[in-house]
């Protein structure tokens, strides 16, 4: 297994890590026995980055729970990656937010329960919270970090001057932001403030919460209690947009003896040494696939026939106007 240095503070990961989050929430139904299974054989095959969160799993614990029950056995071996930032009384669950002091130091205490664990090694601020002035939140991880109970700070789904007056209190390790072939938001603006600072990059969602793995339906096909059901990439124009991308990438993608999902994973290893993707799967057969895609080697031809594909990404939003209210881009 490939292993990279996020950031400059000295976390170092798989490659690949895997997202959690399927396993619970988002994408319908799961079967724990399996879900386990799959984390068990993410390690078998060398992957030691694995990533969870305290809304995961409809604020019961669940999906912390989950993994480290899957990991017990080897929890030394890995780095286990949580958030925290929601208001886990608001409905609908992900409506609100608290990145209080008092909050932040009760959700890392459930997180170390919850995963079996007397460090949390990257603990994230999930999202943004307006009434509470970033500088407070960098300082209490910073405290957690003293103490032992933490290890790296890092930040999600915020923008290059919240990610500096974060920085300039306790340093930030990571940013995870949503980045693949269909979302390339983080390049402009962000990227380039991470590396300047010295920080790694975890993209989430990198195969387009399964559009780029050939998981091709229309948001009608999907039950409602799977977001693809409402995604806008999953309808109308935008959906013959996408789909059209996903078979020129699938012509090229077999071209190489690769799946589409492969090529997507290799184009993201290829764009910096500082950026670690976490796609998640509860499948062994999906995962064994993704892991696949750290023998890829793209050559210049072929990264310039994906930007010719998909110049600038997917048709539709990501989220639902409202929803991105939330995220702080400045």
């Amino acid at each position: 297994m490939q292993h990279r240095n996020l950031g400059s503070q000295g976390l170092r990961v798989s490659a690949l890590g895997l997202g959690i989050m399927g396993m619970s929430m988002a994408y319908g139904t799961s079967n724990k026995d399996e879900s386990i299974a799959t984390i068990r054989r993410a390690r078998e095959l060398g992957i030691d980055f694995f990533d969870t969160a305290e809304l995961y799993g409809s604020g019961t614990g669940s999906n912390e729970i989950l993994l480290g029950k899957a990991v017990e056995d080897f929890r030394d071996e890995v780095v286990l990656a949580t958030k925290f930032g929601f208001d886990m009384t608001a409905q609908p669950l992900g409506s609100g937010f608290d990145s209080r002091p008092e909050n932040i130091r009760k959700v890392a205490e459930n997180s170390l329960r919850h995963l079996q664990s007397d460090h949390i090694d990257l603990f994230y601020q999930h999202i943004s919270d307006p009434s509470v002035p970033v500088e407070d939140v960098a300082g209490v991880v910073g405290e957690l970090i003293a103490e032992g109970k933490v290890k790296y700070f890092g930040l999600s789904n915020v923008g290059p001057q919240y990610i500096r007056r974060a920085h300039a209190v306790t340093p930030v390790c990571v940013l995870q932001y949503e980045y693949s072939l269909f979302e390339r938001e983080v390049e402009e603006k962000i990227l380039p403030v991470l590396r300047e600072l010295g920080i790694g990059l975890v993209p989430y969602s990198p195969l387009g919460r399964g559009f780029l793995a050939g998981q091709i339906r229309p948001a009608s096909a999907y039950a409602a209690d799977d977001m693809r059901s409402w995604d806008e990439r999953w309808q109308g124009e935008n959906y013959t947009y996408n789909v059209r991308a996903i078979e020129q990438l699938k012509s090229l993608a077999d071209t190489k003896g690769i799946t589409t999902a492969q090529l997507a994973l290799a184009w993201l290893l290829a764009q910096g040494e500082d950026v670690a993707p976490i796609p998640g799967t509860r499948s062994v057969k999906r995962l064994e696939e993704n892991a696949g895609a750290l023998d890829v080697q793209l050559s210049a031809a072929d990264l310039a026939r994906v930007t010719e594909i998909l110049p600038h990404g997917s048709a539709g939003s990501r989220y639902p106007a409202a929803a991105l209210h939330s995220f702080t881009t400045d």
